[in-house]
């Protein structure tokens, strides 16, 4: 699994002209899955997000965790952080799981999210066209892959 992590003070998703949802202070994740990932990389990667110190704390220093701040969070699944750029101009994304497996994975990334969290994670629409809204704060933008994990 992929992963983008945007630290906002505003996040926004809209699906066919409707706001599906959104959050304030918090983070944004998008979310890849890969054909080789699976439910053992879930577990990992909700506790390495939530444990994240990458809010600041009074002393302006980037010392505190989603939980610590009492944030928000939400996923938007993204295929497209799969993208292999090497050969011609135009993307491929063979390595992007089919909705077969990453429905499920993403289904339970979420559900691992809200336990460690401890409160309902926001999300996009799986497979649909989507537009995203964002201030990002700082910026601060992260990329975990769980098949980094030692890194």
């Amino acid at each position: 699994m992929r992963v983008v992590i945007q630290r906002v003070n505003h996040a926004a998703v809209t699906v066919r002209n409707k706001k599906k949802s959104e959050i304030n202070l918090g983070l944004l994740i998008l979310v890849g899955i890969e054909n080789e990932d699976n439910f053992d990389d879930i577990e990992w990667l909700s506790n390495k997000i939530v444990q994240l110190r990458i809010f600041d704390d009074q002393e302006g220093i980037m010392n505190l965790s989603i939980k610590d701040i009492n944030g928000e969070i939400l996923t938007i699944s993204q295929f497209t952080l799969h993208a292999k750029t090497k050969k011609g101009n135009r993307p491929s994304y063979q390595k992007a799981a089919k909705p077969e497996i990453s429905i499920p994975i993403y289904k339970k990334f979420v559900e691992q999210l809200e336990s460690d969290l401890g409160k309902k994670v926001k999300t996009g629409e799986f497979g649909a066209y989507m537009k995203v809204n964002l201030e990002n704060d700082g910026p601060v933008t992260i990329i975990i892959d769980t098949k980094n994990k030692s890194l």
